[in-house]
């Protein structure tokens, strides 16, 4: 917009405002005054030449002047008007009224008379217009005076005194008039060059196609006339109808011309509005629009998603801190599908209202541009996005970190860049306990801190290091520059940077411990960090990464702040991931997954009292496995985990059938994970293996780990419950390793209680260890639960334990785990050579 206008110049304006040149550019006022003065000094000059006629001219010099003042002025008021630019050209009856005038009029008044009815016709214009613009009436009448007083000496040197019907006569009227018309054309052309309205040449064009036909059936009107008036007054009064048709034949030209040439300009302005950004579309529209309307004026105001804007434009050679704004302005309101892009306001230069034309065409124009600036906005908006795209996949959104994407991309250059042996390191870190900030303050609390650690992090990076966010709240930080210590590697090795990177994630984690504030609250966190570092040439950075993680796990896990990766965390997550795969194929196969069974016998008879399942997978690579080795992978499955305790119950079950057939009836134990107690579909489970293999309940013993038991998951009490509903035993496995065994006694009652190895090795040489194996076996027989002793192996542990009252044991004093196949032989063998005096799972008299 433009400025507002200061006190100085409101004294300016108010003067040219009175003077009529306000907007007015310098050139053009000094062509007014030139022009003004020079017609005037014409007129006077004319003024005191001679009066008189010759004697065949049809009126007196008084009348004649008379005449020629009133045709002047009617010329004036009958004139039109075309847009040039952004001014306008005016076409009159000037050189019919020159004619006329030149034969009623002494030729030295004609100056004087053309200036006196050119200003009486512009006074009435401007009074009908409520417009009063002296410099444009002076300047006009005056341009109209030196052509009348140009077209009178060339008549009157080419004419003499022929008579007023003669050839000479006529050929000096029409020389007359064309010299009348080159002055007016010149001079009009001349303003609108320096008022830079249009080009000249554009002027030069437009105003000849315009006025050119006029010129000729001006001439015609003016050269009958004059034969009227001398030859047949009465004549003229046919006059009337036919200049009315001329008036209305000229005034179609002209607007036909007009809106052809906007249209024309309109087309050509919407068609090259450029696809580009907003400004760029703005600043098209607001030059199409001036040349478009030869507007003084235009202003796009744009309403976006991030408010309004405003853009302005003046035509050139306005100056509208002393002129205003003025003439009509039209806004219109921009929009596209119903939703409003803003609005265009042009302001004409037509000091009169505007044209429903002209109305409609700034309405198509604000539509056209309209859909570009909708366009424009599409357009960045896709830009945005396309933008907002590729950060994202560059760049952590939270943060602003690099991504674990472009953090792979972006360290796999730079370790290509590197010679081979240098050292690098990787730090990975997590947040502990990250989910008690969230679950305490709120995720937008959480995001908070997860920036405030992204920061400090930053802040500690140095040059070409990167710093990423790899996960929720795991952030890794790619040394590529490790500092070795001096002999930190032997000759010919690569040295180690391990030494140096160590310190580096101390003092990460030093820095990260610092309180900060979020939200008020004065808080530090913790954290976790794997270390991982090698020569740039040996690895890639996926597997650094990879490293790393083993590394921060073994870091959580030890719950110390740093951890280093080492190759033994490698091959047994590497065994572990390859175990996963081959224990599908083991629980595919028939013969992998195997078990072993042990009896449980009477400690004074060696009857069989029960037989526990130890299961074995029988590897075709690595041979037999323990448990140990191959239980932890299935328990971090859990539909691996579902199948396997399936394929174990039905083993289970199916070794038991077989010793029942032959009559010895005693029950297999099978150990359940933690996993299975809290499962609440394991009871089902059970139950299901039971009905396949058409076994009573009380057949099958489901030994649980005395740690599970206590647990405070409210699931495991409901599965252990539904089990015993079920009628399925528990015995209680290692005993005296865990938690309060009173607390597990009394929490889940249990049918069975097993004394762990380690106290039985130890009891015969440690009191404490007796004083635990004795205190076992009374709380067994205080609760009417059998109580087994496991691992042992020798004469003085199996007399210490019947000294001691304990029922049953188990262990390769008795017997060796052995395959099914050989299990019923040795049940039967143990309990033909024994006494009939074994003791049941549970005591008869037990509550």
């Amino acid at each position: 917009m433009s400025a507002p206008p200061v006190a100085g110049a409101r004294v300016r304006r108010s003067l040219l405002d009175a003077a009529g040149l306000a907007g007015r550019s310098r050139g053009v006022r000094a062509l007014t005054a030139a022009v003004s003065g020079a017609a005037l000094l014409v007129a006077v000059a004319g003024l005191l030449l001679p009066a008189g006629l010759p004697a065949d001219r049809p009126l007196t010099p008084v009348t004649g002047v008379a005449l020629a003042v009133t045709l002047v002025m009617a010329g004036q008021l009958a004139r039109l008007r075309f847009r040039l630019g952004r001014g306008f050209v005016s076409v009159s009856w000037g050189e019919a009224a020159f004619i006329i005038g030149f034969v009623t009029t002494p030729p030295g008044w004609l100056p004087a008379a053309t200036l006196a009815g050119a200003l009486a016709g512009w006074a009435l214009l401007s009074w009908w217009d409520s417009q009063r613009n002296l410099a444009e009436m002076a300047h006009l009448a005056a341009s109209l005076s030196l052509g009348s007083a140009g077209a009178a000496l060339v008549a009157t040197l080419v004419a003499g005194n022929a008579p007023v019907l003669s050839t000479v006569t006529a050929i000096g009227l029409i020389a007359g008039a064309l010299t009348y018309q080159l002055i007016t054309f010149g001079l009009a052309t001349l303003t609108l060059t320096l008022h830079r309205d249009a080009p000249a040449r554009q002027i030069l064009v437009r105003a000849s196609y315009a006025k050119i036909p006029m010129f000729v059936g001006n001439v015609a009107v003016g050269l009958g006339a004059v034969h009227a008036l001398v030859d047949g007054p009465l004549w003229l009064l046919a006059f009337a109808p036919a200049l009315w048709l001329l008036q209305r034949t000229y005034r179609f030209h002209l607007r036909a011309e007009e809106e052809r040439r906007m249209w024309e300009a309109f087309s050509a302005a919407t068609a090259t509005l450029p696809a580009g950004t907003e400004a760029e579309v703005v600043r098209a529209g607001l030059g199409a629009a001036l040349d478009v309307f030869g507007a003084r004026r235009v202003e796009i105001e744009v309403r976006g998603r991030d408010g309004e804007r405003r853009y302005a434009q003046d035509g050139p050679g306005q100056d509208n801190v002393v002129a205003g704004l003025p003439g009509p302005a039209i806004t219109r309101t921009m929009a596209v599908a119903g939703d409003a892009v803003g609005e265009l306001t042009v302001w004409l230069a037509d000091p009169t209202l505007p044209v429903p034309r002209d109305e409609a065409a700034i309405s198509a124009f604000g539509d056209a541009l309209a859909g570009a600036l909708h366009d424009a906005a599409a357009r960045t908006r896709l830009a945005e996005l396309e933008e907002r795209i590729t950060r994202d996949l560059t760049q952590d959104r939270l943060t602003g970190l690099l991504n674990r994407g472009t953090l792979l991309t972006e360290g796999d250059r730079l370790l290509r860049s590197f010679d081979r042996r240098r050292p690098v390191a990787l730090l990975l870190l997590d947040i502990n306990d990250f989910r008690e900030v969230n679950g305490t303050l709120g995720h937008r609390h959480g995001d908070e801190v997860l920036r405030t650690v992204a920061e400090r992090l930053t802040e500690l990076a140095r040059a070409d290091e990167l710093v990423a966010r790899t996960g929720d709240d795991e952030f890794a930080l790619l040394i590529p520059t490790v500092t070795t210590l001096a002999g930190a590697g032997s000759a010919g090795s690569t040295p180690s940077g391990i030494p140096m990177a160590l310190r580096r994630a101390r003092d990460v984690v030093e820095h990260l411990m610092a309180p900060m504030e979020v939200s008020g609250v004065r808080l530090a966190v913790e954290v976790a960090v794997g270390v991982a570092a090698g020569a740039a040439g040996r690895v890639d950075l996926a597997e650094m990464v990879r490293r790393a993680s083993l590394a921060l796990r073994q870091a959580k896990r030890q719950q110390v702040s740093v951890s280093v990766f080492d190759a033994a965390q490698d091959a047994v997550t590497t065994d572990g991931l390859a175990l996963l795969a081959e224990l599908q194929d083991a629980l595919a196969a028939d013969d992998q997954i195997m078990l072993n069974l042990q009896p449980a016998v009477d400690l004074v008879t060696a009857a069989p009292t029960g037989v526990e399942a130890l299961v074995r997978w029988k590897h075709p690579r690595r041979g037999q496995l323990s448990p140990t080795e191959f239980i932890p992978v299935v328990e971090h499955s859990a539909e691996l985990h579902t199948a396997f305790t399936t394929r174990v119950l039905d083993l289970a079950l199916q070794a038991a059938g077989s010793w029942h057939a032959a009559g010895i009836d005693v029950p297999v134990s099978v150990n359940v994970s933690a996993r299975s107690l809290l499962d609440p579909g394991f009871p089902a489970q059970v139950a299901e293996a039971l009905r396949r293999h058409r076994a009573p309940a009380s057949r099958l013993v489901l030994e649980i780990t005395e740690s599970v038991a206590v647990s405070e998951e409210r699931i495991v009490d409901e599965v252990l419950a539904e089990l015993r509903d079920n009628g399925v035993k528990l015995s209680l496995d290692d005993f005296g390793t865990g938690y309060s065994s009173l607390a597990i006694v009394t929490r889940a009652p249990v049918d069975e209680i097993k004394i762990d190895r380690s106290f039985v090795d130890d009891m015969i040489e440690s009191t404490a260890a007796e004083a635990v194996v004795r205190g076992a076996v009374e709380l067994g027989a205080r609760l009417g639960v059998r109580v087994v002793a496991e691992g042992v192996e020798t004469t003085e542990q199996r007399a210490a334990l019947i000294a001691l009252n304990c029922p049953a044991a188990q262990g390769y004093h008795f017997c060796k785990p052995m395959p099914d196949d050989r299990i019923v032989q040795a049940l039967t063998q143990l309990a033909e050579a024994a006494p009939a005096n074994i003791r049941p799972l549970r005591a008869d008299d037990a509550v």
